[in-house]
């Protein structure tokens, strides 16, 4: 098929270069001249696994370009993956779906073939059909499931594994004006999906509200692992692993994000809890488990903030091995650990952080007491309290060596180091196991 894809950016470049990787034409469209150069240049226009090999390799299917009539003139089908910030009351703005609507529709109005646009952002409930298809038929003079065709077609993925994620879904949604445009979403996903995925089709508002409602019950299961984890501290012999290993074997919960450690960040699941709670408040509905959830996530960044702070001596700097949201992105929106660094720095603490992708873009967003240390091993030496609030893998690879001479007190957030690392380490406490477990020297951690 031709395809076309407006917005080049963390989602889009990542579609546009597994549509070329399965044999699909495909022309991006973004209004930033340098993503288009990238594009056209077999670069990524951002950074994600396994994208530059992708483009590079499928670079005879793979264009870009400013002009939407040109890109829509060459295609059958067209994606919208554009921003819908979030406004001040937690829902999302379509302002810049409504702008690529107006042109998408100027360009359908000279073209006389069947077109079924796609949209791909995340919106609230009714966007759709109330916002984006009045639009289009606004712009074009035509009429969507008549004239053009109309999808809803959110992803279902996650930063540092975007090329894996969209290869491999468990499900498809698709929300369509008319069968014959879900009919060709479908044809499309079928050859370029190498999991075999359920394949889900209905009208927009079910698809909408099951996009916020797979991210918003993921939260709150995330949340929950928190909530057990804490409660885990507090009893002696307990373990969340032990336990959440245990009742993840039960199929009606299953063991995917049951995992008690830190909070979840980045740019969908926060985000898109509070626009479920939004959502739920404006049409007279108790948001109670959003609220709840979101609550409960905002809680451990603090709760670490506090521990580091009791046990950190006066003038001793504060470490921290993590500050991209998740491994493999350099992404720190809603990080947990960029939350603790500034709530640390806000607190009058001096402050060393290492991550091996998101230094400059911390350095963008921090400022005061802050250090940027030159590597894993250098911020462990200049601290004399860590945390390792990111599960990067080599993190994982400290050794009891590595500790000599540092931090007097590790929070190891996500249970990463190996057995011989925390003996050496004078007091060693991880989330989710009980003080008299981890065998803590005297001194209780204050909580």
């Amino acid at each position: 098929m031709k395809l076309s894809i407006i917005g080049l950016g963390k989602l889009g470049a990542p579609m546009a270069a597994v549509m070329a990787h399965k044999g699909h034409t495909v022309i991006g469209v973004d209004i930033n001249p340098a993503y288009v150069q990238a594009i056209q240049e077999g670069r990524p226009p951002v950074n994600e696994p396994q994208l530059a090999e992708m483009i590079a390799a499928n670079r005879e299917r793979l264009s870009a370009t400013m002009d939407y009539a040109e890109a829509i003139h060459a295609t059958d089908i067209t994606f919208i993956i554009v921003p819908t910030p979030s406004g001040a009351d937690g829902r999302f703005s379509v302002e810049y779906v409504l702008k690529a609507a107006e042109k998408i529709g100027a360009a359908l109005r000279t073209k006389d073939t069947w077109h079924v646009v796609v949209l791909s952002s995340t919106v609230m409930p009714g966007s759709v059909e109330g916002s984006l298809l009045p639009a289009l038929e606004a712009a074009s003079g035509k009429k969507a499931g008549v004239d053009f065709g109309l999808c809803y077609n959110p992803e279902f993925i996650a930063l540092g594994s975007v090329v894996r994620d969209m290869l491999n879904p468990d499900m498809i949604l698709i929300g369509e004006s008319d069968a014959r445009s879900g009919a060709t979403l479908e044809e499309l996903y079928t050859g370029v999906c190498e999991s075999n995925p359920r394949i889900r089709r209905m009208n927009y508002v079910n698809a909408e509200l099951t996009k916020l409602s797979v991210n918003t019950f993921v939260t709150t299961k995330i949340s929950y692992a928190n909530m057990l984890a804490q409660v885990c501290e507090t009893l002696p012999g307990a373990d969340v692993d032990v336990v959440t290993a245990a009742i993840g074997c039960d199929t009606r919960i299953g063991t995917k994000y049951l995992k008690g450690a830190l909070g979840y960040g980045g740019p969908c699941f926060p985000r898109d809890n509070v626009a479920f709670s939004a959502l739920a408040r404006a049409n007279g509905v108790p948001a109670l488990l959003a609220e709840a959830t979101d609550a409960m996530n905002r809680r451990q960044v603090p709760r670490i903030a506090e521990m580091i702070l009791a046990r950190l001596p006066e003038g001793g700097t504060a470490g921290l091995l993590g500050l991209s949201y998740k491994p493999y992105t350099e992404v720190i929106e809603e990080s947990q650990g960029v939350a603790i660094a500034k709530q640390l720095l806000e607190s009058g603490a001096r402050v060393v952080v290492y991550d091996p992708s998101a230094m400059g873009n911390t350095a963008r967003q921090l400022s005061g007491n802050i250090t940027y240390a030159a590597g894993m091993l250098d911020c462990v030496r200049q601290s004399d309290v860590l945390a390792i609030t990111t599960p990067w893998p080599e993190f994982g690879k400290l050794t009891a060596g590595d500790f000599e001479n540092g931090p007097e007190f590790v929070i190891d957030c996500w249970r990463m180091l190996s057995p011989e690392a925390r003996e050496a380490v004078p007091e060693y406490f991880t989330l989710g196991k009980s003080r008299a477990t981890q065998q803590l020297q005297s001194r209780e951690v204050a909580v």
